[in-house]
């Protein structure tokens, strides 16, 4: 059973994200993607994005930028299909984490 992580905005909305495999189907739909280091105290989040396909892998490059800095960074997906319900959570989820990714 896969770990799921909830994360909190800033607005107090919690969300709730689930690592990716990246061997399994990953489905044409849009998504919110959070890019963390998976910590005991909790995640540190180093980057907040979206896209509007995940199958395309467009978080990729992010994530690879993210290992750079951050070698055990992990990406967490939540789908998420209406473009401007992921834009407000990835607005609220940076205004909480102020991801240093994201600035």
């Amino acid at each position: 059973m896969t770990r799921q992580i909830d994360l909190a905005g800033a607005s107090g909305a919690r969300y709730r994200y689930s690592p990716l495999d990246e061997e399994r189907f990953l489905p044409p739909a849009g998504a919110n993607y959070v890019i963390a280091e998976l910590k005991e105290e909790g995640p540190n989040v180093v980057y907040a994005g979206e896209t509007d396909n995940l199958a395309s892998q467009t978080w990729r490059s992010d994530l690879e930028r993210a290992r750079r800095k951050y070698a055990e960074a992990t990406l967490l997906t939540r789908l998420n299909v209406t473009r401007a319900v992921r834009e407000a959570e990835r607005a609220d989820l940076i205004q909480n984490y102020h991801p240093p990714l994201n600035g």
